[in-house]
């Protein structure tokens, strides 16, 4: 069983940077890919930016040149680097990790903009 659990999340000022972390119960390179998703209040869950086993990334355009995902294998951990944080980027952040086809997620972390 692989759990993934988030911290990070907090209240920001927009323009302002938080860096949100992923802890895996499993080495990272074990995942085929890993993903942070978020969902705003009355939105469905979309996704941010992945990263492949390889170390292929991508990244939405909406996020893109602002939010910077990487991993530490060393660490098991997998990080969203979040700069230039708008109103709109608060949501609730999940990260989420395939293993084999099965898709696995953590409990979510709140990422709250605002002056």
């Amino acid at each position: 069983q692989v759990q993934l659990m988030e911290s990070g999340g907090g209240l920001v000022q927009p323009g302002g940077s938080l860096r949100l972390s992923c802890s895996a119960s499993k080495p990272v390179f074990i995942f085929n890919s890993m993903s942070w998703y978020r969902q705003a209040p009355g939105k469905e869950r979309e996704l941010v930016t992945s990263i492949t086993r390889g170390g292929s990334i991508n990244v939405v355009d909406s996020v893109k040149g602002r939010f910077t995902i990487s991993r530490n294998n060393a660490q098991n951990t997998m990080y969203l680097q979040m700069n230039s944080l708008k109103p709109e980027d608060t949501a609730v952040y999940y990260c989420r990790g395939i293993v084999q086809d099965v898709i696995y997620w953590g409990q979510g972390t709140q990422v709250t903009v605002s002056s």
